[in-house]
């Protein structure tokens, strides 16, 4: 009976992701990632109280989302049509594009690495990663409405 469990539990996860939807999952872990970024940068302005454990667990919570962020998975050719403001440029220029990302993973990599102490260090490291989601966002989406 147990390999029977196992079997048919292997076999859901097979053909979930078999149906996997890149543009939902991307679209999935962006928000997700703006939420975190949300966070902490309403700490950095001073609208929530800083606390140390609390912001690295959100770095820390932002790293897990980067390093899930596979850009061949969820931009496969042909996803780039649909509900999505995924810019045509990034089929186009996908070398650039996956160096963007790659810049991303490595500053949150870094800020989870000198975890600040103080509002002050986390300032500048909100504004790193800040950047680098404005570069993306200006160079490889497209702005609703």
């Amino acid at each position: 009976m147990r390999k029977l469990v196992i079997a048919i539990s292997m076999l859901s996860l097979a053909v979930s992701a078999a149906f996997a939807d890149p543009i939902l999952d991307r679209q999935g872990l962006m928000k997700e990632r703006g939420k975190l970024v949300g966070g902490l940068s309403k700490i950095a302005k001073g609208e929530a109280d800083f606390d140390a454990a609390a912001v690295l667990t959100q770095l820390q919570a932002l790293q897990v989302n980067a390093e899930k962020f596979d850009v061949d998975a969820l931009f496969p050719a042909g996803s780039d049509t649909g509900d999505t403001t995924a810019s045509p440029k990034i089929w186009e220029d996908m070398a650039g594009f996956k160096s963007a990302e790659d810049k991303y993973l490595a500053d949150v990599k870094a800020a989870v690495a000198a975890a600040p102490a103080d509002v002050d260090a986390l300032k500048a490291q909100v504004g790193t990663i800040g950047s680098d989601c404005g570069t993306c966002h200006q160079g490889y989406r497209i702005k609703k409405g």
